[in-house]
């Protein structure tokens, strides 16, 4: 062969090989599921991003995020979670609550599932224990939904004399019975009856705040729930025009104008679902991963909607606040 046919036979094979170098390597997909819309989750995306970049990954630079939202209403979920997994991502995200993690499991047994829920993740059955989880499950669990009780505690503390409190569940939430458990056993250590008030529907919450005036409750307590957590600026709102002192979850309660908030700090328990996913697209196996367990609780209380409502916060609850909105 002569010199010039070489060199040609050598050029066309090395320029055969260029566009498979051109290529940009495929980066791994994260499935994410949320109870709600979007928007609400604002700052809770901000901190699952921030736990992500801290394990090294960013979104639309070496990972890449599809999202399906429920927009508050659960028996969607499911089916999103289907929808994701048949799109096989290296992870599935179920942030948010219990609803979107068991709606994850019931899904696949086959992708990695990430959690973020503030009940307790054995009691519910999502994972076989917090040490040794098992399975395709992890994730990260808060306290909101075991401290339920506290809260009419410190609904009575700021009205000692109310001899009766209203008490507004989401009959659809998988931990509404042992959260209506705990509250009824600490009614009874108080002395105090309970009026349970069941919703699921914002539409319904203008009705629920004037029966708790009809029915002359103290107050009104929250049990631990996406759906109320993710709708603050109505109840607060609320609270105020039919004067109606009450405590909630998250801390978006307050900062709107309700009164007191008290439960798990949700920015803390997503940043840590970003950085467990990470830990996994880097390789980690969920069964090698202990649920963790964010044991701050966090209590917010807001002094201009307490003289709005024309009730005095004692100088105990006061001092037990982690924020005073003043």
């Amino acid at each position: 062969m002569r010199r010039r046919d070489i060199l040609t036979a050598i050029g066309g094979a090395a320029a055969s090989t260029l566009p498979l170098r051109a290529q940009p390597l495929a980066v791994p997909l994260i499935g994410y599921i949320g109870p709600e819309s979007p928007e609400p989750f604002t700052s809770r995306l901000k901190a699952f991003r921030e736990g992500l970049g801290e394990s090294g990954f960013t979104e639309s630079r070496n990972v890449a995020i599809e999202y399906r939202w429920a927009q508050g209403q659960y028996d969607r979920l499911p089916s999103l979670a289907a929808d994701l997994a048949s799109r096989k991502p290296a992870v599935i995200v179920a942030a948010g609550g219990a609803p979107a993690a068991l709606a994850a499991k019931a899904a696949t047994s086959r992708i990695t599932i990430v959690f973020e829920m503030g009940g307790d993740p054995v009691a519910l059955g999502v994972v076989d224990s917090l040490s040794r989880p098992g399975g395709n499950l992890t994730g990260v669990s808060s306290l909101s939904v075991e401290v339920s009780r506290k809260r009419l505690e410190f609904m009575h503390e700021l009205l000692p004399s109310a001899t009766e409190f209203a008490v507004l569940a989401n009959p659809t939430s998988p931990t509404v019975d042992s959260q209506l458990k705990n509250l009824h056993a600490a009614a009874d250590a108080l002395g105090v009856r309970l009026h349970v008030l069941s919703t699921s529907d914002e539409r319904e919450f203008e009705a629920m705040f004037s029966s708790v005036s009809q029915l002359r409750a103290g107050g009104l307590v929250f049990t631990s729930d996406p759906y109320f957590a993710f709708r603050s600026q109505r109840l607060a709102a609320l609270a105020t025009r039919y004067r109606v002192p009450a405590i909630t979850q998250s801390r978006d309660f307050p900062i709107a104008g309700g009164l007191m908030s008290y439960g798990g700090d949700f920015t803390q328990s997503h940043r840590r679902a970003g950085l467990y996913t990470g830990r996994i697209l880097s390789g980690e196996k969920p069964a090698d991963l202990p649920v963790q367990l964010v044991t701050k609780v966090e209590m917010f209380v807001n002094l201009k909607a307490a003289g709005t409502l024309g009730v005095t916060l004692p100088p105990s609850l006061i001092s037990s606040a982690d924020v005073v909105i003043e």
